[in-house]
């Protein structure tokens, strides 16, 4: 019979999965040793946190749920910020975590907790092993719970003894009852024996292996959508992460995009999916433009806090709601048109049923210029002033001046991490993703500490690609460890930090509303020599003079397989001044 572990890692090798991510634990170390022989790559980290962001990051970028292995108790408690963060950005991924030998749960067996209780709400599903004959449908059942409806993280307990090979769970067993002697001996051996019995008895389960089910788009709703967007005078389309679930499809969605003409604002991992210069794509002003809509279409975008709860939308415009969730289509606000199906497979329905009108596009209608010439003019405004910003000069570097530099030099096939408060959300007004699939946010949940697995993540995937991680320098402490993972593996990322010595998103309004900067004051800590410590290339920047030489060098130094971290001393700048941290 195989071993557990050798069950699971079919699993993987079946589901395509390539590489999974880990800290090591002699609970699960079947799983590990089994995967290697199979050819998976197995990328070990210095936190479990990482592991699960890395496989997070993977499912982002392919479609395919990624896999953390981590061991029993404080391996799967470490998770739980992680896998939160999962859950809330919808990102289909497996935990497998060790757990105690099925006959010893419950007995104060090391690191012996109850796992499924404490994750219940942080997963769509979870179970535990009690049976060899069940682990291979038991996971596969997580990879169908994962991808179906709403994605997000499962979990499977997997106890020690379902995994290792039978003979060495029975010399363990026998071991604790050698000894034993008399009708209480007798009684222990035969009460061992049937437990062994049961846990290893029977072949496995015929299954069928399954995939998510088919998604829909009901053809009415599609109808009554165009109506609504063939009368409106001035619409605008949000397009959030939810509409990159299909990964493998979105060159047909920004396709259709192009195609409706709608002049378009792009949240989370939708951020890059018309690339850097589409005449459609707008990045700034956006609360004033749904103020002054007619008509706003939300696909794949709820409206929860960063859209004011749904109070930045005109309360008089017809509202088109596009999710896979009924929940999040009609959170704080009835739509006009609620419509329940994948985002994107809407959008391509609505763009092509309907005939020439649709595939010429909107942008030739003649309403509709005056408002695109509206909206044009505010996104000049808008980037006349950070301009100007980024050329204000002070005690240390620019932070705007940076980042406007960086986007100067940015290659076409990068990927972007923002991981981080103040420096991080600037960047993602002043450095534009270049292409679909190219940039990573924690998402909803404004979680620190994504940016070292989520580049260990992204790497793997896209491994002739530029992977940066745009760090604040509170959030760099998080994972700034997985620099030692980056050269153990030969990952050759690059990491800016944004050093203004402090938590500034919080200090900015702590300040403020309280006159006290009471614990959001860091140091300008060396974070290059803590990179070089690590093993990567660590490079210091001070001065305005100093920022696109450390640019490309770390560019070069990265095609060479090195990783390398940017240190830049920048001023607390007031670019964002007034942005709500709470």
């Amino acid at each position: 019979m195989v071993s557990g572990g050798e069950v699971v890692a079919g699993v993987l090798e079946r589901r395509g999965v390539g590489a999974l991510f880990t800290l090591c634990g002699g609970h699960v170390s079947p799983i590990l040793v089994e995967s290697k022989r199979r050819g998976l790559r197995v990328i070990d980290v210095r936190d479990e946190a990482s592991a699960v962001f890395a496989a997070d990051a993977f499912a982002r970028l392919t479609g395919i749920p990624g896999v953390a292995v981590v061991t029993a108790g404080p391996g799967v408690t470490n998770t739980v910020t992680a896998i939160k963060n999962a859950q809330l950005a919808q990102s289909p991924l497996v935990l497998l975590g060790g757990a105690a030998a099925t006959m010893l749960k419950g007995r104060g067996a090391l690191q012996d907790i109850d796992q499924i209780a404490l994750l219940r709400s942080a997963v769509k599903w979870s179970t535990s092993v009690t049976r060899l004959r069940d682990l291979e449908e038991l996971v596969e059942q997580a990879f169908i719970k994962a991808l179906e409806g709403v994605p997000g993280p499962t979990f499977v307990e997997c106890p020690v003894d379902v995994l290792y090979p039978e003979v060495t769970v029975r010399e363990w067993y026998a071991k604790g009852t050698k000894g034993g002697g008399g009708l209480r001996g007798t009684l222990r051996q035969w009460y061992v024996d049937r437990h062994l019995r049961r846990l290893f008895s029977g072949s496995p389960r015929e299954f069928t292996v399954d995939h998510a089910p088919a998604l829909h788009v009901d053809e009415t709703d599609v109808r009554r959508a165009w109506q609504l967007l063939d009368s409106a005078s001035r619409p605008v389309m949000l397009v959030g992460s939810q509409a990159m679930l299909r990964t493998a499809a979105v060159g047909e969605l920004a396709e259709a995009i192009d195609a409706l003409g709608v002049p378009t604002y792009l949240s989370g991992m939708a951020r890059g999916l018309l690339g850097a210069q589409h005449p459609l794509l707008y990045r700034h002003k956006r609360r004033q433009a749904f103020r002054d809509a007619d008509l706003v279409v939300l696909a794949g975008a709820p409206m929860d806090f960063r859209l004011d709860y749904g109070s930045q939308i005109n309360p008089k415009a017809s509202l088109i709601s596009v999710s896979r969730s009924r929940a999040e289509a009609e959170l704080n606000r009835r739509p006009t048109l609620t419509c329940i199906s994948d985002p994107s497979l809407f959008l391509e329905r609505l763009e092509a049923g309907n005939g020439e009108v649709g595939r010429q596009g909107a942008l030739a209608r003649p309403r509709w210029a005056s408002w695109l010439a509206q909206l044009n003019a505010r996104e000049r405004e808008r980037d006349d002033e950070i301009r100007q910003m980024s050329e204000r000069e002070g005690e240390y570097v620019n932070s705007l001046f940076v980042l406007r530099r960086l986007e100067q030099h940015l290659p076409d096939d990068s990927v972007l991490i923002l991981d981080g408060g103040d420096f991080a959300a600037a960047a993602s007004y002043t450095v534009a993703p270049r292409e679909p699939l190219s940039f990573l946010d924690p998402g909803v949940y404004g979680t620190l500490g994504v940016g070292g697995g989520f580049a260990l993540g992204a790497k793997l995937v896209r491994p002739s690609s530029e992977v940066w991680i745009i760090y604040g320098d509170g959030s760099a402490a998080f994972s700034i460890a997985e620099f030692d993972t980056f050269v153990r593996h030969g990952l050759p990322v690059i990491g800016l930090v944004g050093n203004d010595g402090g938590w500034t998103q919080i200090a900015r309004g702590q300040e403020e509303m309280l006159g006290d900067d009471v614990g959001t004051v860091l140091r300008r800590t060396d974070y290059h020599k803590v990179a070089q410590g690590y093993g990567a290339t660590g490079i210091l920047v001070e001065t305005p003079e100093e920022v696109e030489p450390a640019i490309l060098k770390a560019q070069r130094l990265a095609r060479s397989g090195k990783p390398v971290l940017i240190n830049a001393l920048i001023d607390a700048g007031d670019f964002r001044a007034g942005s709500i941290s709470i």
